[in-house]
């Protein structure tokens, strides 16, 4: 009797790792899951401070959490969280996000913000954020939609310099005054 429990318990242990060790690796849309919570389904945020993730470019963010991941970017919990990933999952993740629809949000914007914004959009940041913020050139992320509140915060981290502004973005930003900023990212929140 000895002999077939310790047998048997050698069956049931061997064929309980066999079935871990040959587990398909989880997909991106499953990696992806983990971001729901405050990024949105699909990466649809519905959180003020939180950005929506959908129809950003692949590039965008695999840079995002690379710089995440190293520390390089400031945060309170992505960083801990990009840890956690391999390049291949944050890359697997990003072309995820890249091919989904742009999320679009309605909130509440200073009119007279966009109106005046729609008039120096183009030669601000229309060579990098393109369509009117629908499109990011290469690593540029999309800004139409985004939430106004978030969009206020990033700016805020790069003028304080807690977040490294891109050398392109810098340049720009440095001609255009603080109103004219402020109407930027009411016009960007506005786009749909």
């Amino acid at each position: 009797m000895k002999m077939k429990l310790s047998t048997l318990a050698f069956a049931v242990g061997a064929l309980a790792m066999s079935s871990t060790t040959f587990a398909a690796p989880p997909s991106a849309e499953m990696l992806s899951f983990a971001c729901a919570g405050c990024h949105g389904t699909n990466g649809g945020s519905a959180g003020l401070t939180m950005p929506s993730l959908a129809s950003q470019s692949k590039s965008s963010i695999v840079e995002a959490m690379t710089k995440f991941k190293s520390g390089e970017r400031p945060s309170t919990i992505m960083g801990r969280l990009a840890k956690g990933y391999s390049d291949e999952q944050i890359t697997a993740m990003a072309e995820f996000f890249a091919k989904q629809k742009l999320h679009v949000t309605n909130q509440k914007v200073d009119k007279a913000k966009v109106a005046k914004a729609a008039k120096i959009q183009e030669k601000a940041c229309g060579r990098c954020h393109l369509e009117d913020g629908k499109d990011g050139k290469d690593d540029t992320p999309v800004m139409a939609s985004q939430w106004l509140e978030y969009l206020q915060i990033q700016m805020s981290l790069y003028e304080s310099g807690k977040r490294k502004m891109p050398e392109k973005m810098a340049e720009k930003v440095k001609e255009t005054s603080k109103e004219d900023l402020d109407a930027l990212m009411h016009f960007y929140a506005a786009q749909k």
